[in-house]
């Protein structure tokens, strides 16, 4: 069996965006040009890789192996490059990151502060939901992968680096604002506005509230932060919420946050990445950035 690199790159960008014409379009190269290189693959392999339903492509069973094969050698080729880059005393490569979306508000500020410290490195960021992140951890897919609440049933190095409150929010001028210690049964009367199941916020605030035996009027379910603090602000609901998703005023948001026993809620931020796989360099620089950026928790 004969593939060449450039095949499976290609292959790769057409696993990543699911038709012919974005992978040429990402990979800068005619479409007429992917179609030949892709048949030419299938045909080295011997067996489809893909098929067409509709506007999209799927890979096949045999599509799937492939691209995990050719994603981990294009990684190690990508961390040998960097690695000669070492040796030559440069710092230069291509940095992937998948967050999910809480980690919008904090994450792009301390990669801000590492691209002007190391001006040759490229970024590629995902922000998605944490099912969205869960899956590309799964399959290998970025260097490094930030969240909240690390999946239990995966084998993974996990390092916490900043710690995640979450609050108890209610519109400016709610009733229960500037009272001290309030009970959570004052707050049984209350409707809630909360993320969306499966997200780390939720899974967080999910688990204080069993352990604490409260069960909330949970009114509306969103998935954006952005809509819940509109939503709260217009006087729908409270909700619970990561202190970084919030302004550093929060009544410059027309926001307030209410002092609930038990509250806040103390879980972390955390770099993942699967256990055994190799850092390339340059994840390795970003890690001890992002330790000094923050302070870091250790663990």
């Amino acid at each position: 069996m004969d593939a060449t690199f450039r095949q499976l790159r290609l292959f790769l960008a057409l696993a990543d965006q699911g038709s012919i014409t974005a992978a040429a379009r990402a990979c800068h190269v005619t479409q007429p040009a992917v179609s030949i290189q892709l048949k030419e693959l299938s045909e080295t392999v011997g067996l489809p890789l893909y098929e067409q339903i509709g506007k999209r492509l799927y890979l096949t069973d045999a599509g799937e192996r492939l691209a995990e094969t050719a994603r981990a050698m294009v990684q190690e080729w990508e961390a040998f490059q960097q690695q000669m880059d070492a040796l030559k005393g440069l710092t230069r490569g291509r940095l992937r990151v998948a967050v999910v979306s809480t980690a919008k508000y904090f994450v792009p500020r301390i990669l801000g502060s590492f691209c002007s410290a190391h001006p040759d490195i490229d970024i590629a960021l995902e922000i998605l939901n944490r099912d969205g992140v869960v899956q590309r951890l799964r399959e290998n897919r970025d260097d490094l992968y930030i969240m909240s609440m690390p999946p239990a049933d995966l084998e993974l190095e996990q390092h916490a680096f900043l710690a995640n409150p979450l609050v108890v929010i209610a519109p400016k001028g709610h009733p229960l604002a500037g009272q001290p210690g309030i009970k959570l049964a004052q707050l049984a009367g209350e409707r809630f506005i909360l993320r969306e199941r499966g997200s780390g916020t939720r899974l967080g605030c999910d688990a204080h509230f069993a352990r604490v035996g409260f069960k909330p009027q949970v009114r509306l379910e969103l998935g954006s932060n952005e809509a819940i603090k509109q939503a709260v602000a217009g006087g729908m609901g409270l909700s619970i919420m990561s202190r970084h998703a919030m302004a550093a005023h929060p009544a410059d948001e027309l926001l307030e946050i209410l002092d609930v026993e038990s509250f806040p809620v103390i879980s972390n931020w955390w770099t993942l990445y699967p256990k055994g796989k190799r850092l390339s360099p340059v994840a390795r620089v970003f890690l001890e950035h992002l330790e000094r950026a923050t302070g870091g928790l250790g663990g």
